[in-house]
């Protein structure tokens, strides 16, 4: 066990010793390579602007989504209306669809019991 342990101490300052030479350059060139989103002055007012400007702009963008859903919805009933023209292979989609979401689902809550698949710790 204690073996294990320097082991693992020595891999971590080998990884700390790594980061110390190598992150501000890396740093640099992220900096260097996305320099076109970065905002002039970089100050904490810049960014209190761009925060509100990114919160109204998604507000105001709520009827074109509300629309985009609205006609989503009238061709899913339009489909509906018409499902004796559906072919096997868009029923097969949204049967796979379907089947993607509720296993998204089913991981989702064995992700939240702790991963365990026999139920809530109490």
């Amino acid at each position: 066990m204690a073996s294990k342990l320097l082991q693992l101490q020595s891999k971590a300052c080998q990884a700390t010793k790594f980061v110390t030479q190598h992150g501000t350059t890396y740093y640099k060139q992220l900096l260097e390579q996305n320099k076109q989103y970065i905002q002039e002055p970089p100050t904490v007012e810049k960014c209190n602007l761009l925060a509100k400007q990114l919160l109204y702009t998604r507000l105001a963008s709520i009827p074109g989504r509300r629309d985009a859903f609205w006609k989503e919805v009238d061709y899913v009933k339009n489909l509906w209306k018409n499902r004796q023209d559906l072919k096997v292979e868009d029923a097969g989609i949204a049967a796979l669809f379907g089947l993607e979401c509720f296993a998204w689902f089913c991981a989702g809550e064995i992700v939240g019991r702790g991963f365990t698949f026999t139920g809530y710790y109490v």
